[in-house]
This record gives structure tokens, sequence and C-alpha cells, in this order.
């Protein structure tokens, strides 16, 4: 998005009149303006914020009390935000033989503070880390002293990630001192503010970290991209590859070449995250692909595109190709192309698709990508990695597809294996991952964290299974998940039933549903009870529960007797 100032986003923030969350700030520095520049980007961003700022360095009262405004508030996102001057302050108060365990007693109460705060709510916990701050006590001999306030900061933030992966996944870090980074420390903080006003970082800061704040709270609202899709000539590489041949792109160390490695090795990155790549290309598809065989300098290979499309069409029309073969939401599209006529005509034909402006000049390109920060995670599990071989593996499915007659034949051939089975902790951060990250099966559209998937599992109130699946082809690994919670003494309700496209119209449905019916009645009960909540991406499921053999009851409500089931044909071997 283009860039806004503090006084802009003041002014969005009076238009904050249909909040979608809340959020509360506690802090020990003044939050006032950081409330009204996260208020007025929620409105920027199209998913309005019902921000409180809570009173000034009142953390621990407004955390530990039950009865705090805060609690009061029902927030769904408690942003803290402890300042590095602060910290400071309590370094200087302790005695000099005590420094060396400073951090580790920070971050103990940091802790405690966390505790507190799922104690007393649901809320997700966003935390800021400390900026850089040296005090000059020790010059550059504090990188290697405990006994230095930069030695203990840096251990302070390296703790804090570490706590919050170990046992705290109901806490988001935010990166602060990225910022700072960015920005350089005049540009981010000053101590004539800090000492009249306790500002920890100046107005002119502010849009960025608001920015931030809205990334986070936005992913975790399953509003992510998921794929790059990239034009080759001039983009992946110097050059035309139809025009200057194999051996006069620029790759590796010659002109430009650096640059255009750069940006390949940020990509590659970005797909062992998790984030698909895609080539949309005007070229003829074998000159295309070449430079991925042949070049010893690239860095990307045919493998690491889940979609590969080179002609001579209008781009447009070709992402529309790709967004059909992913089978994910446009709105998760990143188009990066040099040419403007290109990036307008995406742009113009595909609004919801994002379109960076990209620099002339290869060599500001990696810079200016990752200054964008499009790709803000909330959790990552081992199957983020295998991703785009899945969809490969699709692919390859689609192509076997078309060879038969018989689409119960061609289903039949893939040999296909589940297993389905309750939550289990090893499986936590992907079960909330998918709950975050999808938005077209998805009857209800509730997103939950790693600890409220934890919370949920181990209640006896809740009742889960997740699916997997495995063909022929590969693993699909996890692909749906269901969550239903006890409604009365003979009736569950579904409270989160959703599942990857990928995998639609193969049987899967049906399979889970009759295993969710089994499990409702081993357990005991003997109705289900069912609510479609309609979205703007879960159309698709709109009649799924009238499909599946659930009677409807009105308003988006249904119920079936289970014990009157009639089970559902398909051909899935369940382990």
């Amino acid at each position: 998005m283009e860039q806004i100032s503090y006084t802009a986003l003041r002014k969005l923030a009076k238009q904050c009149n249909q909040p979608v969350k809340r959020l509360a700030i506690v802090g020990d520095c003044a939050t006032q303006q950081l409330a009204a520049a996260i208020a007025g980007e929620s409105v920027r961003r199209d998913y309005q914020l019902a921000v409180l700022d809570t009173d000034y360095d009142q953390m621990e009262a407004h955390l530990l009390d039950p009865n705090s405004e805060l609690y009061a508030f029902a927030p769904d996102f408690i942003l803290m935000f402890a300042s590095a001057e602060k910290v400071r302050q309590r370094f200087q108060d302790t005695v000099p033989a005590e420094r060396a365990s400073f951090a580790e007693k920070e971050m103990q109460r940091f802790c405690g503070l966390w505790q507190a705060a799922a104690a007393n709510c649901r809320a997700k916990i966003l935390m800021f880390d400390f900026p850089e701050k040296s005090d000059a006590v020790f010059g550059s001999f504090a990188l290697r002293t405990p006994a230095s306030f930069g030695y203990q900061l840096r251990k302070l933030n390296l703790l804090l990630g570490e706590c919050i992966a170990d046992s705290f996944p109901q806490v988001y870090p935010i990166a602060l001192s990225a910022i700072q980074a960015e920005r350089g420390r005049a540009q981010f903080f000053e101590d004539r503010t800090w000492y009249l006003a306790k500002l920890a970082v100046i107005p002119d800061a502010l849009p960025d970290v608001a920015g931030r704040v809205l990334d986070t709270v936005l992913a975790l609202a399953g509003r992510v991209k998921k794929c790059v899709v990239a034009d080759l000539d001039n983009t992946l590489w110097g050059g035309v590859i139809g025009d200057d041949g194999i051996d006069g792109i620029q790759l590796g160390e010659l002109g430009d070449g650096p640059a255009f490695i750069a940006l390949q090795k940020w990509l590659l990155e970005l797909k062992r995250r998790g984030i698909l790549l895609a080539v949309c290309s005007k070229n003829n598809d074998d000159t295309a692909r070449e430079p991925f065989e042949k070049h010893p300098e690239t860095v990307l290979r045919l493998e690491d595109f889940a979609a590969f499309v080179a002609n001579w069409e209008n781009k447009a029309d070709n992402i529309r190709k790709i967004q059909q073969t992913l089978n994910i939401g446009m709105d998760s599209f990143v188009f990066l192309d040099d040419n403007p006529f290109e990036r307008n005509l995406v742009r113009e034909m595909l609004p919801e698709v994002t379109v960076p402006e990209l620099p002339e000049d290869p060599a500001l390109v990696p810079a200016y990508l990752e200054g964008l920060h499009l790709f803000e995670a909330v959790s990552y599990s081992e199957e983020d990695a295998a991703r785009t071989a899945q969809y490969q593996a699709e692919a390859s499915r689609a192509a076997a597809q078309a060879s038969f007659t018989s689409y119960e034949d061609y289903l039949v051939s893939l040999d296909m294996q589940g297993e389905i089975l309750p939550f289990d902790s090893f499986h936590y951060p992907r079960i909330a991952q998918l709950t975050q990250r999808s938005n077209q099966f998805n009857l209800r559209t509730v997103r939950y964290s790693e600890a409220d998937i934890a919370a949920i599992a181990n209640d006896p109130e809740y009742f889960t299974r997740y699916m997997t699946l495995s063909d022929k082809f590969g693993e699909h690994g996890l692909i749906s998940v269901v969550i239903c919670k006890k409604q009365s003494e003979d009736t569950l309700f579904i409270d989160t039933w959703l599942m990857s496209c990928r995998v639609l119209r193969r049987g899967v449905e049906g399979c889970l549903f009759d295993a969710i019916v089994q499990m409702t009645l081993d357990s005991g009960f003997r109705y289900l009870t069912a609510e479609y909540l309609p979205t703007a991406k879960n159309k698709m499921v709109a009649h799924f529960y009238d499909e599946i053999g659930m009677q409807p009851t009105g308003d988006g409500t249904y119920r079936l007797d289970c014990e009157h089931h009639a089970r559902h044909s398909h051909c899935i071997k369940i382990r």
C-alpha cells in the first residue's frame, strides 16, 4: 500500500464505526497516538478494529486484575508495548552483581503477564520486541560481556522468541527492532519526546508500526498471500531469453546478474516457507523453461514452481488459469513484472491481485519487495515446506484424470488412503494454520491459534477429528479439520469444519462425515447440529449440509438424527 502519514491515519481513525474485532493496548509508555494510528490503519485495510488505549504504565494492573478495564473490554487482541527505555531504567537500577541474569528475570516477568492474560481471557497477545540501544558504557566490548545493557537487551530479544516458541503459542511477536533498523534510529526515536511525553516511537514512524500490527492481525484473520506469480525476462533474469539466448541473459556475476540471483534466492526462501511460486511469461513454453533446465547459475529450477504458464496470451487471463489450477483465492496472489503495461493490465483486470510497482533498477528490487512485508506469517509447520510438491502432484492427478472416461474409475485408480484421528500435539501447528488460512471450504470461518487448538483438544466438552490423505501420486498431508462441541446431553454441535479445496469431489466429504457421525454415537450422543455462516469466500459450501444429508432447521442451521444416518459411498481406505 502507499505510504501514509500519521495525521492521515488519525483522520481515518474517526471513520471506524463498524469494528469487526477489538484490540486493547497496554504499555509502560504513552500509547494514545499508537492507538489512533492502529485504528486508522485498520480502516485503511478494511478490517476495522475497536481500539482501547489503557492507562499509562499500568501493564501489571490491567493484566493481573481479572476485573480490570482491559478484560471488561473483551478484547480479541492484546498489544503489549514494553519499551526498551523502561528496560534500560530497570537494568540501571539492578545491582551489578545481578546484571548477568537480568534478561532471564525480565523474561520471567513477561511470562507471568502472558499467563495471567491467558487465564483471564482468550485474546491473542501481540508483543513488540526491543529495538537496539547502546548506552556506550562498554563500547563494542558490550557484544561480549553480560554486564552490559546491550548484551542483556539482545539476550532478552532472543529469550522472547524462544519462550514464545516453546511455551506460549498464543503470543505473536512483532519486530519493532526491524522497523528501527529500516528507518534508522533518528527516524524512529527522539530523546526529547521520550523525556517530555514518554513516546517510545516518534509520530512519523507510527504508520510503519501500525502497519506491522495490522499485518499480524490480518494474517491471524486468514488474509495472507499464498502465491508469487513472476514474469521471466528482465524480472527473474536480465535480458530476453528468446532474443539473447541462454548464454546472453544476465544471471551470476556479470552485469545485473547478482541482483537477479538475489531475487531468485529470496523467492526460493519464500517457497521453502510454504509460499507457492508460479511463472506467467509471454514466451514459447520450451524457450521459457530452458534457463531453469540448463543455465548453470540459476537458483530456481522447474521443480520450484507449482504452476508454469508461458504463451502469448494476455497475462490477466493466464493468471486466471493459474488461479484455477492452484484453486486459491485471487487475493492470495502477488504478481511481479518489470513491464509497467503488464502491471497496469493485471491491476485493471484483476484488482484483487497485489501488483508491486517494481523499481526500474534491478539492484533495488529485492530490498523493495522485502520492505513491502507482504508475507507475514503467524504459524509454520513441516508441511509448509512440502506445499509446492503437493500442488505439482495435483497437476499429475489432473493429467491422469484426462485419460479416464469414468470419474469413478479414476478415483479408484488413485488408491486413496486416509487417517481420521483426534487432535494430537504434533499436529497442533498445522491444525491452527488451516483454521487461519482456509476460506472457501469453511462452514463457520472461526480462526484458532495453536494455543486455542491445544485447549480444545484437552477440553472434555470438545470432540475433534483431523484427516490426512495420500494417493499413488503422493501425500496431501492434513487436509481437513472438524471440531464438535457438546450442546446438550444428547447433542453435539459442529463448531468448525474446514477442508483443503484440493481434495474436493473425491469422496472425502462423505467419508469424514460418516466418521463424525460414528464419533457422535460412540461418544454417547444421538444428534448432530451444524451452522453455515456465509462470508464473501465460502459460498461454495452454502448448501453443503443439505447435500451431505442433514436437515435444515432455519436460519442456516441443521440437525441430524445419527441413528438414522445413511453412510456415503467412497473409495478411500481408512488406515
